[in-house]
């Protein structure tokens, strides 16, 4: 009997002493570096799932309690867990990955619940590593639509409409190759509010408060910080430069690179009103009105019963079904008002709050807007510019390619961004006041070929599992 009772002890002994080294190796990756042994630690890190769910079956990781939120500081990380990376959901990514659950502020400054994935690549970085935030054109009003579920293996998001994040990742991956950590927002926040860019700006700063803080990513918060943003990403990114001195300035942002900007929606709608873009516009009236209470309000009365019944039906939708469905819609017919509906109060101060141009960034800025832009105006990228610019101090580089389109305007310009940010990284001044240039096409632009062919040379060998980041 005592032999047996001996046993048990031992055996349980044994299994509690399992199961703390278990939690202390978990709760271990939350440490800072450089951090004493009796430091607070950070949240557990979970592990990856075979299966990711979406957002919409997995609410209690991407909302987070209100009062542990209330208790939280902006951009404090609250839950963390690992997740396995893939192109277009199918071809597995050779890198380290995590998504985290942290504190931001919706743009009335109340607490939120947001996500981010954080990369780091394989390979031997100097300390502190570098770090790109890069803010994906979501462009879409469901939760399965997020970045942070549709770059994972395995999901279905690619399947469903999402192809704008799985094509921009390239541009992350390019980044990781340089050996640069990397960290994706979903900057619409829980409600998917596409457009709502004074929230997305919140959201991005406060991941990259994230990222900074995990030790696991090698960013320490004095490391190097560049933006990129592209169309619907370039609106956070935008919002983000100007916030920064005044929401997040111990912030050590070197460069921000933001193009086929969208400087102005009111302009953006007057564009698209009956033209083949109205569909993807109209997802954004929709994602508005999740972050504008009165908004929202004003379109429950203003928009027609046909409207009702477009907006019921495209909610669901990721961005290729909202650009494909309802185009050529007359906008501002399926409101109900006397006179143009973007003059009415609500919508004019809604829209008031949403322009670029309030601030002048106290970072230097690379801009690019292809000539020919039928999503988004040149125009109001010109006098966003130019807004800027009447400041002795702005320092921002403005490019127009002419030899594009709105989608081929990333292609040709988004590399010249990166290596614009990389001298930025690197510590290379960039120049003083501001420049604009009229180009054929970026293709152009000195580096960029070698470069794309390097960066398309290194995804197609990931696609074999070489590790991303490895010299």
């Amino acid at each position: 009997m005592r032999t047996s009772t001996r046993f048990g002890r031992m055996r349980r002994f044994c299994m509690v002493s399992m199961s703390a080294a278990v939690a202390v190796s978990l709760a271990g990756v939350g440490v800072r570096a450089g951090a004493e042994p009796d430091a607070p630690v950070g949240p557990p890190v979970e592990a990856a799932r075979v299966l990711p769910l979406p957002p919409e079956l997995d609410q209690a990781f991407y909302r987070q309690p209100p009062e542990v939120l209330a208790a939280a500081a902006p951009g404090e990380v609250i839950a963390v867990r690992q997740v396995d990376l893939a192109n277009f959901g199918l071809i597995p990514l050779n890198v380290d990955a995590w998504q985290v659950s942290y504190r931001s502020n919706d743009s009335r400054d109340q607490p939120i619940s947001a996500v981010a994935t954080l990369i780091k690549p394989r390979g031997v970085a100097p300390e502190p590593r570098k770090l790109l935030s890069l803010q994906i054109a979501e462009d879409s009003t469901a939760g399965y639509c997020t970045p942070s579920y549709a770059l994972q293996h395995l999901s279905v998001a690619p399947l469903l409409g999402q192809i704008v994040a799985p094509g921009e990742f390239v541009f992350a991956q390019a980044a990781l190759q340089q050996g640069w950590a990397v960290v994706i927002p979903d900057h619409q926040g829980p409600n998917s509010a596409y457009a709502a860019g004074p929230l997305g700006g919140r959201i991005t700063l406060d991941g990259i408060r994230a990222a900074t803080s995990f030790a696991p990513l090698e960013v320490g918060p004095d490391a190097p910080v560049g933006l990129y943003g592209y169309s619907g990403g370039s609106m956070p990114t935008g919002h983000a430069a100007e916030l920064r001195a005044s929401y997040a300035p111990e912030l050590n942002i070197v460069g921000v690179a933001q193009g086929g900007v969208g400087a102005d929606l009111g302009a953006t709608l007057n564009m698209a009103n009956n033209q083949a873009t109205a569909g993807l516009v109209f997802a954004a009236v929709m994602g508005l009105a999740r972050e504008y209470p009165d908004f929202a309000a004003f379109l429950d009365s203003k928009v027609n019963p046909l409207g009702k019944a477009l907006m019921t039906l495209k909610a669901p939708l990721c961005v290729q079904y909202q650009s494909a469905l309802f185009p050529f819609l007359n906008l501002k017919g399926l409101m109900q008002t006397e006179g143009d509906p973007l003059h009415d109060p609500v919508v004019a101060a809604m829209l008031e709050d949403t322009k670029l141009g309030k601030t002048v960034p106290d970072v230097p800025m690379f801009i690019w807007h292809s000539a020919w832009d039928e999503i988004l105006p040149l125009g109001s990228t010109n006098d966003l510019v130019n807004t800027y610019c009447q400041n002795p101090d702005a320092r921002v580089r403005f490019t127009r390619d002419h030899a594009s389109e709105h989608i081929v305007a990333e292609i040709t310009g988004g590399p010249a961004a990166l290596l614009w940010l990389r001298d930025r990284l690197d510590g290379v001044p960039a120049q003083a006041g501001c420049g604009t240039s009229d180009m054929p096409t970026m293709l152009a632009t000195p580096g960029e070929l070698p470069f794309l062919a390097s960066v398309f040379g290194e995804t197609v060998a990931s696609f074999f599992g070489k590790p991303i980041g490895a010299r």
